[in-house]
């Protein structure tokens, strides 16, 4: 079975004793570059699966600050063929012109693009700047980010037909699912993530300081940035943060449960200590690590 983000592959399954295996069909994430146009200039090529486009445009344009979410129009999407690369995607959105001066400005200075949004920016001090604080603190319990997790697994589709997507989702802070979405980049899927709730309940958008968001994926710090960015108060990945991630995490007020499984998870909360020349400390149930 395939979705419209996946398709066929045929493969054989083989035992690693060296005997034909048998036929088997493979469905793989379709993988395709996505141009960005924001009022005719281009300014950024996504590589993503082409689902939830229109959600995808509007959360990557607010993680890269260039727009609110009011301020995203109508995001037109075409479907382009190319007899040497093959299928692609043109997204194209108008903002107002108040904000053209700084994509302009970027465009130029862009020399390469990636999902984390940091390709072409000039300084560290400007791939660094201080984050805005979150708006409020997280009263998700620990039950409640168990069963997030529960509904994180059930809603992955195409994660389980294809074994290779990452899923970003937002749940209330009683756990219960809100809205997912998925991409072969776990930095496409939480922009859709964004880009979904922001145009949701007819353009008036879901309030994320209430929630909280749950990826398949290990903590990088772009994506601690992007959950700030959103104004949500605690992200949940299933693997490791970087020091980075913790770093601007604390910054901002964002916690952070990571490596969290079925049976137990790390918790860092905003307030924690720093131990000279190892960084911060990371509580497990409770328990201060020595």
């Amino acid at each position: 079975m395939t979705t419209p983000g996946s398709i066929p592959v045929a493969a054989h399954r083989n035992a690693y004793d060296g005997e034909p295996g048998e036929p088997f069909e493979l469905s793989v994430p379709i993988e395709a570059p996505v141009a960005i146009e924001t009022n005719g200039v281009a300014y950024a090529v996504m590589m993503a699966t082409p689902l939830a486009l229109e959600d995808f445009v509007t959360g990557f344009l607010m993680a890269e600050g260039l727009a609110e979410a009011h301020e995203v129009g109508e995001v037109a999407v075409h479907r382009t063929e190319d007899a040497q690369w093959g299928t692609g995607y043109v997204a194209r959105v108008n903002l107002p012109v108040e904000r053209l001066g700084p994509i302009l400005e970027r465009a130029r200075r862009r020399v390469g693009d990636s999902s984390c949004g940091i390709c072409g920016i000039e300084g560290v001090e400007a791939a660094l700047r201080p984050l805005p604080p979150v708006p409020r603190a997280s009263q998700a319990s620990p039950q409640a980010i168990h069963r997030a997790l529960g509904a994180l697994a059930a809603g992955q589709e195409l994660g389980r037909q294809t074994r290779a997507t990452h899923a970003a989702a937002f749940c209330d802070e009683e756990g219960r699912l809100v809205a997912l979405r998925e991409d072969v980049g776990r930095h496409n899927a939480l922009d859709k993530l964004v880009g979904a709730l922001a145009r949701a309940n007819g353009g008036q958008g879901v309030d994320l300081s209430l929630g909280f968001i749950v990826m398949t994926s290990r903590c990088s710090y772009e994506l601690v940035e992007k959950t700030v960015r959103a104004g949500c108060p605690l992200l949940v990945t299933i693997s490791a943060p970087s020091d980075l991630a913790v770093r601007r995490a604390l910054a901002a007020g964002l916690r952070l449960a990571v490596v969290a499984r079925g049976d137990s998870m790390l918790m860092v909360d905003p307030g924690q200590r720093f131990v000279e020349g190892e960084g911060p400390v990371i509580l497990a149930d409770g328990a201060e690590r020595t």
